[in-house]
């Protein structure tokens, strides 16, 4: 592990976060993926081609829920298999728990 000032790095990178993040898409379906900056791939999803193809059809899209962080990308893509699993209904029901104070 390499020292740079007063921060701890690990092969000279920084310790990344995952994130899981859910976008609702113009045409009202749901769009599951997971990320290390939410800000970023939200827009790269309505403003640039390193947006997935099936968020590209389907611009404007808006993130309604992220959940993390996550200590590993493994994670993180567990998390987001589970939620990908659920019905339209049961993720509807987990957005919207989130948004309650």
């Amino acid at each position: 592990m390499a020292r740079l000032g007063n921060k701890r790095m690990e092969n000279d990178v920084a310790t990344k976060f995952w994130y899981l993040y859910v976008l609702l898409c113009s045409d009202g379906t749901y769009y599951t993926g997971i990320t290390t900056d939410t800000k970023r791939r939200l827009h790269e999803h309505n403003k640039t081609k390193r947006g997935a193809k099936y968020t590209r059809v389907r611009r404007p899209v808006r993130m309604v829920y992220v959940e993390g962080p996550y200590a590993s990308r493994g994670i993180s893509q567990s998390a987001e298999y589970r939620f990908r699993k659920l019905n339209r209904k049961q993720k509807e029901e987990v957005i919207n728990a989130a948004l309650q104070p």
